[in-house]
């Protein structure tokens, strides 16, 4: 009997997490002596020259004897980590790639909003010509519709157009 074969049943719980293109797999197995050990897997993808994929993979075995120590030292580092970006002598690539996304989801919305405003503004234009070929036509038509007009029309005033949703997520962040 192999081993190879094994390998699945031992596996009790298993986790991913997907990072950009890392992996990582946090596994629960259990030994032939039902004692229980995580590996914590890192699997990185990456191209080959003729653009294929293929993936490098480190394996670490943690004991259960070790959790706490582990734990421990994880904890000890990740602390020290935000210490030292707290202080501000260290680039912070996560925020850096926050502002990246705001600002190219900010220009997309402006290259929207300009398309928009071209379409609306001509069939404003378009509206505006069969108004006025209405009032040549019946003017009490006319005066129907300039009482219409009283009621300001959602998302045409100034107010609304400086307040924009992007301007809302920016400051609820």
């Amino acid at each position: 009997m192999s081993d190879n074969g094994n390998e699945n049943r031992d596996e009790l719980y298993s986790v991913r997490v997907r990072a950009g293109k890392r992996t990582y797999f946090f596994d629960v197995k259990e030994t032939r002596g039902k004692d229980l050990y995580m590996t914590i897997t890192e699997s990185k993808r990456n191209f080959d020259n003729d653009g294929n994929v293929n993936y490098h993979k480190h394996k670490l075995f943690l004991y259960r004897e070790d959790f706490e120590k582990f734990e421990d030292g994880f904890i000890d580092a990740t602390d020290k980590i935000k210490e030292l970006m707290a202080s501000g002598d260290f680039r912070d690539p996560m925020a850096e790639r926050k502002a990246q996304d705001e600002t190219r989801s900010a220009d997309a919305q402006d290259t929207s909003n300009e398309s928009n405003d071209k379409s609306s503004d001509k069939a404003e234009d378009d509206s505006s010509k069969s108004d006025s070929k209405k009032t040549e036509d019946n003017s009490e038509d006319s005066s129907t519709e300039e009482s219409s007009n009283d009621y300001p029309i959602k998302g045409n005033s100034d107010d609304e157009a400086e307040s924009s949703d992007d301007e809302v997520q920016f400051e609820d962040l």
